[in-house]
């Protein structure tokens, strides 16, 4: 059994479990799906804002799909949900890249 089938599996009982939700979505990035990362990582960030790690990686996945426009909106989300949170680490990370995108 793959990892992608592992987490699927784990996911079929705790279907709301962000951080597998997450994983899984790493998991399609490494093999190339792209369009499943970005909808599985939608679903967490719409359903839960404040899972901060999870901006990054929809930005970055957004800029390798050539969405500029999305990936801009999705790190000032980020960058917006990280402040609120007081993670200053994640929010400096999100800004990195945001300024590597825009600027």
């Amino acid at each position: 059994m793959n990892r992608i089938e592992k987490i699927s599996a784990f996911l079929k009982q705790q279907p709301n479990d962000n951080f597998l939700r997450h994983a899984l979505a790493l998991e399609y990035i490494k093999i190339g799906e792209d369009i499943q990362a970005r909808d599985l990582f939608i679903q967490i960030l719409t359903e839960s804002p404040e899972y901060i790690g999870s901006y990054y990686h929809l930005a970055k996945c957004l800029e390798k799909l050539q969405d500029r426009s999305a990936a801009i909106e999705w790190y000032e989300k980020g960058m917006a949900a990280a402040k609120l949170a007081k993670d200053d680490h994640s929010y400096r990370e999100l800004q990195g890249a945001y300024e590597d995108l825009v600027f």
